[in-house]
C-alpha cells in the first residue's frame, strides 16, 4: 500500500548553551492513507519532538533536522523551504496541540482565527470562510456556534476549546492530522467525546492520524499500529493487536504491565519500571534502556541494537525473539501456578474488603452512641462553599453565587482511603480544601477527631493542620523554585517543631529515603528532578510532621503510566507504615478504584453516589457514575468495549439546573427529575445514591 508519510533515519538536534543536543536519532516510520498510528512512550522519549519535526516547528525552537528524510507524498519536508512549509502547514498537515490555549491567540476571537486559516489556504471570501467556520464548529459538537465565533479562548471550557482547535485543524481538510496528547488535560467524559469525534471525522475526511499519547488505553482504542519510543529512539513497531497480545521489547512490556485496569486486583502492588528515562545529555552506552531492563547483559551495555524484524514486527532488542518464546512458554505453564497467584490476590482483596466492611459498619452506626466503636477521623455535615459573582448578567443578579460545594455530608474513617471522582467543575478540589480549612466554609461543619474546625481561629487551626496535610497535583507549582529540597521539606519541621540543625538535617534525609529518593539530593533544586521525583518530594513534605490525614488532589494524573504506578505503590506503602488516612481526588477512575476503600462521586457541587470501591464499579447505581465508567478506554484491543461518552458538558455552577442537576445530560431523565431534587438514600448496604430512578 502507498505511504502518505515516510520518515527515514530521522535525527534531530537542538542548540543549547552547552553545545548541540541530539534529541532524536534513527527514527524510521510510515503512515498510510486513512491509517491511525499511535506514538507512545514516557515523557522525554521524543514523541512530541518527532511530531513537530514533521511540520518543521522545531525550526522555531532552536532545533534542526541533521539527518534523514521526511517524505510527505514524495515531498521531502526536511529540505523544503519555509515558503513551501507555510503552504503545507494547516492545509495538508494540521496539528492539535496538548494545550489548546497554546494554539489560539488569547486577544483574538475564536471565529477570527479559524477564518484566518481558511482564507490563508483557500480561495474563500471572508463571508464564505465565516460560514464554513460556523459549520465546522457545529460539526465538532459546539452548541450555538454563531455565538461562539465571537468568544475569546479564555471564555471557553477545556473541552470546548479542544473542539474549537479540532475545527481549526480541519478547516482546510488536511490529509494528515497530528494530535499531540489531545485529551491529557481533559476529564474522562470529555476525552471519550473527543476520541469519538476524531474517529468520526477521520472517516468523513479520509485522513490519516498520528496520535501521540502516554495512555495505552487510548492507543488500544484508536490505533491501527503502535510505535513505542524510548530516549529518542523507536524500540518497537507493531500492529495494535500484536503489541497488546505479546509485546517484544522489555520496555513495551513494562509499560503494559504498569497499566492499572478496572479488572486488576485492588490493594496489590502495581508493577512499575524501576528508575526513570535518562536525560538526553547523559545517555547510557549500548541499549539506552539497559539500566532499567531486567534482562540486560554485557552485550546490551556495550552495543546498541538496531530496529530488527522479529516475528512480523520490529523491535530494537538483542533478545526480543528469545524473550517472546520464553513468554509463550510461561503462558503454557501458568495453569500450575494459578492457584498460588489466586490465593495471594484473594488475601490482598480480603484485607482491603475487611477495612471497607469496618468503614461501612461505622457509617451505618454513625447516629448511634459511640461506645468504643470506630468513629470518623474527619466528617463533613451539610458543608457549603459558595463564591459570590463579581458581575451581573442576564442570568445572574447581583446576589448570584457559584455553589461549588452544596450541602455535602461525608465521613472518612481511620486507615481508609476515600476516593472522590467527578468531572472538572464538580467541586472535588474545593471540598478537599474546605475539609482542610484552607478555605473557609460558607455553611455547615467539619469535624476532625471530634473537634469542630469551622469555628476555630487561624491560630487554633495551625495546631490542627500539623495532622492534616496535602499532596498537590502540580508539585513544581507548589514548591518555591529558589529553595533547595532541604528547605522545601524542612519548612514544616522548622515551623512546628523545635529541632537542632543536625537533627533537622537527619529528619530531612530520613524523609527523602522514605519516599525512595537519595538523601544526598537534599541540596538540589526542584528543576533538577523529573516529574515523578518532584511528586515524591511533595509527599515527603506532606508526611514530615507524621500526619494522620492526607489529601492527595490529582496527585498522579499528570504522570506517565510507569511513574504513576511508582507513586501509587509509594502511597500504599506509606499508608501501611504510618497509618495514614487518605482523601484521594482523581479523574483517572482505574487508579481511584485501585487505591480506594470507598468512593464518592460528585457532580456540580453534590455527592450523587457513595459506596465501596468494588460496589461502585461492579454495580453503579447513578446514571452519571455509569457514564464515567463507560468512558474509560480499555487497554486491550482484543476485548474492546463500546466507548460511551456522556453527552454535553457540565453546566455552570453559577446557574445549575433545577431538580436533579444531572438531568440535562441523563438519557433516563423524567419530568420528576427536572423539578424535584433527589436525596442521598441507601440502595444497598453501605451504598448510597441520589437518584429518583437508580440503576438496579
Amino acid at each position: 500500500m502507498n505511504t502518505l508519510l515516510d520518515i527515514e533515519q530521522l535525527a534531530i538536534e537542538f542548540a543549547t548553551k552547552r553545545g548541540p543536543l541530539n534529541a532524536v536519532s534513527e527514527v524510521t516510520l510510515q503512515i498510510r492513507p486513512g491509517e491511525t498510528v499511535c506514538l507512545v512512550g514516557e515523557s522525554g522519549s521524543g514523541k512530541t519532538i518527532t511530531s513537530k519535526a514533521i511540520m518543521r516547528l522545531i525550526d522555531y525552537e532552536n532545533g534542526r533536522i541533521v539527518q534523514g528524510k521526511v517524505l510527505f507524498d514524495e515531498l521531502d519536508l526536511a529540505k523544503a523551504s519555509e515558503r513551501t512549509m507555510q503552504d503545507v502547514r494547516g492545509k495538508r498537515i494540521a496539528m492539535i496541540f496538548q494545550e489548546p490555549m497554546s494554539a489560539f491567540d488569547p486577544v483574538f476571537s475564536i471565529g477570527s482565527q479559524i477564518i484566518e486559516a481558511i482564507v490563508r489556504h483557500r480561495t474563500d471570501t471572508k463571508e464564505q470562510a465565516a460560514e464554513r467556520a460556523i459549520g465546522l464548529l457545529r460539526k465538532v459538537g459546539i452548541p450555538e456556534p454563531e455565538a461562539r465565533m465571537n468568544q475569546y479562548p479564555g471564555e471557553l471550557s477545556g473541552g470546548m476549546l479542544q473542539r474549537a482547535m479540532i475545527a481549526m485543524a480541519l478547516a482546510c481538510e488536511p490529509e494528515l492530522l497530528i494530535a499531540d496528547e489531545p485529551t491529557t488535560a481533559l476529564d474522562m467524559t470529555i476525552q471519550a467525546q473527543i476520541l469519538a469525534l476524531l474517529k468520526e471525522l477521520q472517516q468523513e475526511y479520509q485522513m490519516s492520524i498520528l496520535l501521540i499519547t502516554h495512555d495505552m488505553g487510548i492507543a488500544a482504542e484508536m490505533a491501527d499500529r503502535v510505535i513505542v519510543m524510548y530516549a529518542g529512539q523507536i524500540v518497537e513497531q507493531a500492529t495494535t493487536e500484536q503489541l497488546f497480545r505479546q509485546p517484544h521489547h522489555p520496555y513495551t512490556k513494562g509499560l503494559l504491565r504498569s497499566i492499572t485496569k478496572l479488572d486488576s486486583p485492588r490493594k496489590t502492588k502495581l508493577y512499575s519500571i524501576e528508575g526513570s528515562i535518562p536525560a538526553m545529555n547523559d545517555l547510557p552506552t549500548g541499549c539506552r534502556f539497559n539500566p532499567r531492563c531486567p534482562h540486560a547483559t554485557d552485550h546490551c551495555r556495550s552495543e546498541s541494537p538496531p530496529l530488527m524484524d522479529v516475528n512480523g514486527r520490529k523491535a530494537a532488542c538483542w533478545y526480543a525473539g528469545e524473550l517472546a518464546e520464553a513468554d509463550v512458554e510461561t503462558e503454557r505453564t501458568a495453569d500450575s501456578e494459578d492457584g498460588h497467584v489466586s490465593n495471594l490476590t484473594e488475601t490482598e482483596q480480603a484485607r482491603g474488603a475487611s477495612r471497607v466492611e469496618i468503614a461501612e459498619e461505622a457509617r451505618r452506626t454513625e447516629s448511634e452512641p459511640k461506645n468504643g466503636t470506630l468513629v470518623p477521623l474527619i466528617e463533613a455535615k451539610q458543608l457549603q462553599k459558595y463564591y459570590p459573582l463579581q458581575r451581573r448578567s442576564l442570568l445572574q443578579g447581583s446576589g448570584a453565587q457559584v455553589k461549588a460545594v452544596d450541602n455535602v455530608s461525608l465521613s472518612i474513617f481511620p486507615g481508609e482511603t476515600f476516593g472522590l471522582v467527578g468531572e472538572s467543575g464538580s467541586g472535588k478540589s474545593t471540598l478537599g480544601r474546605v475539609l482542610l480549612q484552607l478555605e473557609h466554609a460558607t455553611g455547615g461543619h467539619v469535624h476532625f477527631r471530634g473537634q469542630e474546625l469551622t469555628s476555630k481561629s487561624e491560630r487554633q487551626l495551625r495546631e490542627v493542620r500539623k495532622d492534616m496535610q496535602m499532596v498537590f497535583q502540580d508539585p513544581y507549582g507548589s514548591m518555591n523554585p529558589r529553595w533547595r529540597v532541604r528547605d522545601i521539606i524542612g519548612e514544616p519541621l522548622r515551623v512546628h517543631e523545635s529541632l537542632g540543625k543536625a537533627e533537622l538535617q537527619s529528619r530531612i534525609g530520613e524523609l527523602l529515603e522514605t519516599v525512595g529518593l537519595n538523601s544526598s539530593w537534599a541540596d538540589r533544586f526542584p528543576h533538577e528532578f523529573s516529574g515523578g521525583q518532584r511528586q515524591r518530594i511533595g509527599i515527603a513534605r506532606a508526611i514530615a510532621l507524621r500526619p494522620s490525614f492526607v489529601l492527595a488532589d490529582e496527585a498522579v494524573s499528570a504522570l506517565d503510566v510507569s511513574v504513576q504506578a511508582q507513586i501509587v505503590n509509594l502511597l500504599q506503602d506509606l499508608q501501611q507504615q504510618l497509618g495514614l488516612t487518605y482523601l484521594f481526588i482523581g479523574h483517572g477512575l482505574h487508579v481511584v478504584r485501585h487505591l480506594s476503600d470507598r468512593i464518592g462521586v460528585m457532580y456540580l457541587g453534590k455527592l450523587v453516589e457513595v459506596g465501596s470501591s468494588e460496589e461502585i464499579f461492579r454495580r453503579p447505581a447513578h446514571h452519571y457514575t455509569q457514564g464515567l465508567i463507560a468512558s474509560i478506554p480499555w487497554p486491550d484491543p482484543s476485548s474492546k468495549r463500546t466507548l460511551t461518552a456522556i453527552e454535553g458538558e457540565i453546566p455552570s455552577p453559577a446557574n445549575p439546573p433545577s431538580g436533579c442537576r444531572f438531568h440535562t445530560r441523563c438519557k433516563a431523565a423524567t419530568a420528576r427529575c427536572k423539578s424535584e431534587e433527589p436525596q442521598l438514600n441507601q440502595v444497598r448496604t453501605g451504598h448510597w445514591v441520589a437518584c429518583h430512578d437508580p440503576l438496579s
